[in-house]
Formats: structure tokens, sequence, C-alpha cells
């Protein structure tokens, strides 16, 4: 066997023995080459490095490393990045081709050819369940994704948690299958809510979110002595961004027609996005601030405090929710956002409504 090919060999089983079937793994290659050295007692009598050096350079034209390029270098000549990926490791395909084929016809394997990582015993099992299922889907009842979710996958969360179940992740788009197929739906969160008394269901159309529970209660008060403003027919405990969640239940409870939604929340950077947020994903619905309220809030610019730890400084949130009030009104906005600085819906409380009245 030539020198090279021991290098290179070497090389190549250390490769393979930290290679996983679904994620890269990072390596320092100063670390793989004292490896080597170790084992080769005429490493430099064979000019090893040259060598390793173009062991390196094959398996980064193969796609089996990637160079991280962080102007890190191994210090040699010729220099290496310090630091590469070791891409995933390509399997061989482990399913029976004639099984796949008595299950074309409700799945297309083409993803599975071209990724045959993913042809694993529990993949295969799980589509196997998947099958069965749409073989007698016609006489299913439409459930929840959490039930549907447990029959096939054995967990409630196996679709939706993927910190948990990262083979859920992606499942139904690698198979080919949607959730209507499935019979399954994923069911807004319920949220709690107050209907002005002497109204029903029919009568609704201003709805007003508020972002805190406070200021829930203080709504609440308000809109039964005729005060709050824009005179909603119904107002909604956002609970923070919960509501994001759970908006979609709204057209679960109430008549289809259209509806008028005010928002009202912080005066900060999470306030912002919880707003911006809505818009965006439910851009058929009419949402926007509730000017009026902000308002006020805004002549409590004595009662701002600091920013709470944490929170996500979009500034895109930002400008697009500024751009609803004046200049003036924005000017103060970004006085606060600068000194990382906001106003607590909390300023708003029955007693201080009074000086508005």
């Amino acid at each position: 066997m030539r020198t090279i090919d021991v290098i290179e060999t070497r090389v190549r089983g250390f490769i393979g023995d930290i290679q996983h079937p679904k994620q890269k793994k990072k390596i320092n290659i100063n670390d793989l080459e004292i490896q080597l050295r170790k084992l080769l007692n005429d490493y430099f009598e064979m000019d090893g490095y040259s060598l390793f050096y173009h062991a390196i350079e094959t398996l980064q034209a193969e796609g089996q490393l990637i160079p991280i390029q962080n102007n890190q270098y191994n210090g040699r000549l010729p220099a290496l990045p310090l630091y590469y990926w070791v891409n995933i490791k390509v399997q061989v395909s482990k399913w029976d081709r004639l099984e796949m084929m008595k299950l074309s016809d409700q799945f297309d394997f083409s993803y599975y050819e071209r990724h045959p990582e993913w042809q694993t015993k529990d993949e295969w099992e799980r589509i196997q369940n998947v099958y069965m299922f749409l073989k007698s889907s016609q006489e299913r009842e439409i459930v929840s994704l959490e039930e549907r979710s447990l029959e096939l996958f054995g967990h409630e969360k196996f679709i939706q948690d993927r910190d948990s179940f990262p083979d859920g992740k992606g499942f139904l788009a690698r198979i080919g299958v949607s959730e209507e197929q499935l019979k399954m739906v994923n069911y807004g969160e319920p949220f709690v809510f107050w209907i002005k008394q002497g109204k029903e269901l029919k009568d609704i159309q201003r709805i007003l979110i508020v972002e805190n529970l406070s200021f829930f209660h203080t709504s609440i008060k308000l809109l039964e002595a005729n005060e709050l403003d824009y005179e909603p027919e119904l107002i909604i405990y956002g609970e923070g961004t919960k509501i994001e969640r759970s908006f979609s239940f709204f057209f679960r409870m109430f008549p289809p027609k259209p509806y008028l939604f005010y928002y009202a929340g912080d005066l900060d950077a999470a306030g912002y996005g919880i707003l911006i947020r809505l818009i965006e994903k439910y851009p058929d619905c009419c949402i926007q601030p509730a000017l009026k309220i902000y308002r006020k809030m805004l002549e409590c610019l004595d009662q701002k405090n600091d920013q709470k730890a944490g929170q996500t400084q979009n500034t895109q949130y930002r400008d697009r929710f500024f751009q609803w009030f004046t200049d003036d009104e924005q000017a103060i906005l970004q006085q606060l956002w600068q000194n990382n600085q906001r106003i607590a819906q909390e300023v708003l409380t029955i007693e201080s409504w009074r000086r508005w009245k």
C-alpha cells in the first residue's frame, strides 16, 4: 500500500467514526493530525503533513468535509482552516424496494431516495401506520392533531415538539401527506373573554384585545360604565404572546363576518411584536392598534420603567408599530426605545382613567 493510501485511509477512518446520520459534527484539524501522528511512527519521515493536506483536500472535494471560514488556520504550510464540519453520513438504502412499491399508491418516496439517511426502522414503522390509516380514512372522524399524533406515532407531541421529537419535524412533508388527509386539526387555544351585558353573538362587531390581566379587568369595568374607548362588544384577554396561538379559536366560536379588532398591549418591544405578528398571520382580518388607549398610556410617561430583560429588540416590528403614530408621538416612542424603557399597560387603572372623562 502506498504511503498516501495509509494517510488517506486513516483520515477516512477517523472521519467515518465521527460522522452522524442526521447532523453535522465540528472537528479541529490539528486534533485530527495529532491522532494521526500517534498512530504512524514514520509520519515525519514520509512527509506526512503533505499527504495529510491532500487527504483533507480530497475529502473536502467529495463534500465530506466543509471548511469553516473564520480566518483561523492550523499554522502549517500549506495552510488548512482550523475547523471543519464533518458532513452527515450517507447511508445505503435500507428499505426493501418491493415493500416501498407496495406503498407507492399513497406515498412518493423520492425524498427518501435522495436522503437514504432517513431510511430507518422507526421511520418505516411510522409510514406503515400512516398507510394503514389512509386506507380506511373515509370511515374516520376529524380529531385534534394531538389525538391523531398519539394514535399514529405513539406520542401526542410528536408532530409539534421539535425539541423532544426531532424526527417529527418535517415528517408529513417527507411523506407528502397533509394534516387534512390524516383528518386532524390543530385547534387554537381557548382564551378568556367578556361580552358586554345585553349583547348577543350576532351583535359583536368591535373587539378589543388587551395584553395583560389587570387591564382586562379594568376594561370590563370601563365597558360596563360605557367609558371604554371604541365601545367594543367583546373584550379578549390576550395573555401576552398566547393570543398568537389562541386567536384562531375566535373563528370557531363566533359567527363568520367582518370584525374590527383593536389591540392594546405594553409599549415595549414584546408588545409591538405581538401586534405586528397578528397582523401578518391574519392578513384577511382588520387588526389595528388601539391608538386612543396607547395615547392615554403616553400621557403616563412619568411612570415609565426599564425594558424587561431578555426581550427581542426587533427594529422591523418597532418601525411598523411606530408608523401608526404622529411625528411627535414617534419621537417619544423612539426616546423610550433608545433609553431601553417602556410603559406598562398597568398605568391605566380605574383611577387614572378619570383624567380623560
